[in-house]
């Protein structure tokens, strides 16, 4: 019933085996690809017909997980599958980048590339496997595509790289790379590291790209055995189209490109696309030679060419800068009052508009994967509303742009963030991109940073970003730093490369060509350091380090520990003890498993009664200790005063004062705060207090005082 093929390789250290002939046989092309105990379905298909009235390439990519994969039922309410998780939308990203750019030129036909996890060992991560699995199912399809690609991810543990870390050993490691390619050439890069060097990060991306070979070479011979005819389809060749529009518009082109202001040069592109439209489709003309989309595709290949030869040809960018010139930058922080940290980060026409929001415990957010559920304590939100481009649009939740710049923005921050034990703040920051002309992301990060700073967060180094841009023609290149909008629409390579002053801790890079070698990567990464480091000198203008204090408006935090076993007492029968104290004293509670407790409120008063009441729940009072008391009822053999938490104790009447007293209530009445000291218990366990053998004002132990001028005296 089934023809099976398959190919087995050992691939660092685990099996990986990629099957195709036994599931999902009416996809166009479908692959089973298992490493380890790790199992996903990649599946292709591809309408037999162009997509009518598009003038781009109508591809989709789905990475679902199923909980099942890792025997888990979902959580919450619903036990089913629902929206995309965030995860599940960066790896959609993650596998779409790479394959893209490799369908053939004018290839309209709506394809859907959809890799589902059907199991999950919990040692071999997912997104490596799905990028091999979709890659080889696109190769067996028949569709115009001019792969494979391999992918591999590479770890930094213990000073030397590791290709295709397990799950635990990536906790340990200095890298998060993931990088795809072909058997010549580097297609995209997705990182996070602790400040690694440009050279430690080019051998990672070069380790990887050698890595995956032998995945490439098994995809080919499975190929070789199980690949459906190629489709019979050919681009339209549009060069005399292009030789005509030339004629007509390449001085308008040229001069609209040397207008530095971006809506007058976009105003000056459009009247050269008019000017077109009126030549090649002429009003009353029936059966014009060209169509409406042909001309739009066309002038679009001739923006990009215009804009390729100013560079290669002058060095001239479009705004008149040369390659290596950065847009001038001002960088502000502290700029709303009331939030607990904020920045304003412009370059160029680029805007961010960063707030950083601090939290307690109970604002980390919880996600449900398959690993398991556990909590996030650093959430940055990245919003690109449809003004910032002069353009009105649809408002509604994050797409996957917005997910994917946040997540890049994350990363870039993420390694310089204090560990949480010096710093117990839920940390939240939302990115505003109010103008856009270039690398929001990138403008993100730098608007992060600043905007943490001025919250009082303790980074170990600012962060800053910049987004590098390629032209190649031939065998001549020119490396870009802080690209325009229409640089990377137009250009070859979007390269984005974060860190601080010491390093590299975030790197992206996508490629719209068929690849670059290790010299452009190298060139790129020297070059996107210089621009680093002159942005972070402009950020330093503005903050240069975290500020000494939170915010006036931030909550505080302090931490204490109580023994495990007072835990239940802490927290009440039902939760009523621990409901009570935040209720009265209105701080805020937050109770580990391990006896950690974390305290917040805006207020130090605050703090400090929750403080002490839990305290006086999960310990004893000391004997001789001194402690701030309240009287609560006054009898005539003398007061009782609460004086610890819950606990009260009894002030006899010869306790009282220094001389005799005739009535309690001359000395004390209810609800005077008083001060006393614990002289022990009596023989039914009562507590006795002491009010005389303290000074009133002061705190001080008499008793002490005195004994300490009688030595002092005697010597």
């Amino acid at each position: 019933m089934f023809t099976i093929y398959r190919e087995e390789l050992e691939w660092a250290g685990r099996k990986l085996t990629l099957e195709t002939g036994k599931i999902a046989r009416q996809a166009d092309g479908a692959v089973l690809a298992t490493y380890g105990d790790t199992t996903v379905l990649a599946t292709v298909v591809s309408a037999k017909e162009p997509k009518a009235g598009v003038d781009f390439f109508p591809l989709t990519v789905n990475y679902q997980e199923k909980a099942f994969a890792a025997g888990r039922i979902p959580g919450g309410y619903f036990k089913r599958e629902g929206r995309p998780s965030e995860r599940e939308t960066l790896i959609s990203r993650l596998i779409d980048r790479p394959i893209r750019p490799l369908f053939v030129d004018g290839y309209r036909n709506d394809t859907q590339v959809i890799v589902t996890v059907l199991s999950h060992d919990l040692i071999n991560d997912t997104d490596v496997v799905s990028m091999v699995a979709a890659s080889a199912a696109l190769t067996l399809s028949g569709v115009p595509f001019m792969g494979p690609v391999g992918a591999a991810s590479v770890g930094y543990i213990n000073g030397a790289l590791k290709l295709n870390p397990t799950i635990d050993e990536m906790k340990e490691s200095s890298l998060e790379l993931v990088v795809a390619g072909t058997a010549d050439a580097v297609l995209m890069v997705e990182s996070e590291a602790k400040e690694l060097s440009e050279q430690t990060m080019l051998e990672a991306v070069m380790l990887g790209h050698s890595g995956f070979q032998p995945v490439i070479e098994a995809i080919i011979r499975l190929a070789e055995k199980a690949a459906k005819e190629p489709r019979d389809f050919q681009p339209a060749d549009r060069s005399e189209l292009e030789k005509a529009m030339l004629g007509v518009v390449e001085a308008d082109l040229r001069a609209a490109y040397s207008i530095t202001a971006k809506q007058q040069r976009y105003a000056a592109v459009d009247a050269a696309k008019a000017k077109v439209v009126a030549h090649f489709l002429p009003e009353g003309e029936e059966n014009p030679a060209y169509t409406k989309q042909e001309i739009a595709e066309v002038f679009h290949e001739l923006q990009a060419k215009v804009v390729r030869w100013n560079i290669l040809d002058k060095g001239t960018r479009i705004d008149g800068r040369d390659v290596k010139t950065v847009r001038p930058i001002v960088a502000e922080a502290g700029i709303l009052p009331r939030t607990h940290g904020s920045a304003l980060f412009t370059r160029g026409e680029t805007q961010a508009l960063a707030v950083a929001t601090l939290g307690t415990g109970d604002d980390e957010q919880f996600i449900d994967s398959l690993e398991g559920t556990y909590k996030e304590r650093f959430l940055l939100h990245y919003n690109f509303p449809p003004y910032s481009v002069g353009e009105t649009g649809r408002m509604g939740s994050p797409g996957r742009r917005e997910i994917g710049h946040g997540k890049l923005a994350w990363r870039a921050v993420h390694p310089m963030l204090p560990p949480q034990h010096e710093f117990p703040y839920t940390i939240r920051v939302v990115s505003e991109i109010t103008e856009s002309n270039g690398s929001s992301s990138m403008a993100t990060v730098c608007g992060t940073s600043l905007a943490l700073m001025d919250a009082g967060v303790p980074l170990r180094a600012p962060v800053a970003g910049i987004a590098m841009g390629l032209i190649l023609e031939g065998e001549r290149f020119a490396v870009l730093s802080d690209i325009l909008g229409d640089e990377d629409h137009l250009g070859d390579m979007d390269f984005k490369v974060a860190g601080t002053e010491n390093g590299i801790t975030s790197l992206q890079m996508d490629i719209k060509i068929a690849g670059i070698t290790e010299e452009i990567m190298k060139v790129a990464l020297e070059q996107a350091k210089g621009g680093r480091l002159h942005i972070l000198g402009e950020m330093a203008k503005a903050l240069s380090g975290a500020r000494a204090e939170l915010g006036e408006h931030a909550p505080r935090i302090e931490v204490i520990t109580i023994p495990v076993d007072k835990i239940r007492e802490v927290i009440g029968s039902g939760g009523k003890v621990i409901r009570e104290i935040v209720e009265k004293t209105g701080a805020k509670i937050d109770i580990q498993d391990d006896g950690t407790i974390k305290v917040a409120s805006a207020s130090g008063t605050a703090i400090k009664a929750a403080i002490n009441w839990i305290k006086s729940i999960a310990s004893e009072p000391e004997l001789n200790a001194i402690y701030d008391g309240t009287v609560v009822k006054t009898t005539d053999f003398g007061a009782f005063v609460n004086f610890f938490g819950a606990k009260d104790g009894l002030v006899h009447i010869s306790q009282l004062a220094a001389n005799r007293v005739n009535k309690v209530t001359d000395v004390v009445k209810e609800g005077d705060k008083v001060k006393v000291k614990l002289l022990g218990f009596d023989e039914r366990g009562k507590v006795r207090l002491s009010m005389k053998a303290v000074d009133q004002a002061t705190g001080e132990d008499l008793e002490k005082k005195a004994k300490a001028e009688g030595e002092a005296a005697a010597e």
